[in-house]
């Protein structure tokens, strides 16, 4: 396959599961016709119309290969999509990082206010939840759970959450290399790993089927972050929409500060070589996998 036809795919992909992902939580999250409107309009406002959603379609470009039901994908891309918008809601909190843009449009707490975003945010981890417990997700209750457990286990202490305060702490802290790889491995990685991995489930595929998903998932997780790095070092806030410069200003190491960033942009690109080499026993079907990888290190945004 062409590298034109392969972007073609990964276009047609991003652009199919956008859309299919605010289909989603426009059906699930109606406004009520009651005091909780506010609340649920702040939802709405966070998880419609933004984001590039790489997590449900990693979710749903696993799924695919196994022969899972789309509208069963499309639920659990919309539960970690959710997880992944209340991180970024909290995360640009002024107790957090304290932004005011994200996806080019004014975050939460500026658009509505600080305790509406705390509460929209608490709502949508969740509303995750609640989708994957649903039999319209899965009739197995075997998958469900297991659905709920692994993200659970992606977005809590030994997931993004713990990775966010190991980032905290990082701002008074001298991290080196290898501290600096475990924060982004729980940080940025876990998710992507677990939409990954709840793909799979979705799948049937056994635990030792795995291994392969989950080296590829790892080496993404880190060229994600350090593609994330090269952003906020030398990239345009007006394209990234979102502000730039950030990590340096706080004083944080990152691969970018730790490598320097051709070295950094260099392991991203090996990373990624290396994450397309664990799908050799796939065929045509896991094209969107591969293309995915490769577009992890070449966005601006």
């Amino acid at each position: 396959m062409s590298v034109a036809v392969i972007e073609s795919l990964l276009a047609d992909s991003l652009a199919q599961i956008a859309a299919d992902i605010d289909a989603a939580f426009d059906a699930l999250l109606p406004v009520p016709d009651d005091a909780r409107d506010r609340l649920v309009e702040a939802m709405r406002y966070a998880t419609i119309g933004g984001g590039k959603r790489v997590r449900p379609l990693l979710l749903s470009a696993t799924a695919a290969m196994y022969g899972v039901d789309r509208n069963a994908a499309v639920r659990a891309g919309a539960a970690i999509e959710a997880i992944h918008v209340y991180s970024l809601i909290h995360d640009d909190l002024p107790c957090m990082d304290d932004d005011a843009l994200r996806h080019g449009k004014p975050t939460l707490h500026v658009a509505f206010d600080e305790a509406t975003a705390v509460l929209a945010g608490d709502a949508l981890h969740d509303f995750a939840f609640e989708v994957l417990a649903d039999p319209a997700t899965s009739a197995d209750p075997f998958v469900r759970i297991e659905l709920v457990r692994t993200l659970g286990g992606a977005s809590g202490l030994s997931g993004m959450a713990g990775g966010q305060m190991m980032d905290l702490v990082a701002e008074n802290s001298e991290f080196d290399l290898p501290t600096v790889t475990r924060l982004q491995q729980l940080k940025t990685g876990a998710l992507l790993g677990g939409a990954i991995e709840m793909g799979a489930i979705l799948g049937h595929v056994p635990l030792e089927g795995r291994t392969h998903l989950r080296g590829y998932a790892r080496d993404i997780g880190l060229a994600f972050q350090i593609a994330d790095d090269l952003i906020d070092h030398e990239g345009d806030a007006s394209v990234a929409g979102k502000a730039v410069g950030k990590d340096a200003v706080a004083g944080k190491a990152t691969f970018v500060s730790l490598l320097g960033p051709d070295r950094a942009r260099d392991q991203a690109k090996m990373l990624v070589e290396q994450a397309v080499s664990h799908l050799a026993s796939h065929g045509s079907e896991a094209d969107v996998l591969r293309a995915l990888a490769r577009y992890i290190v070449e966005r601006d945004h």
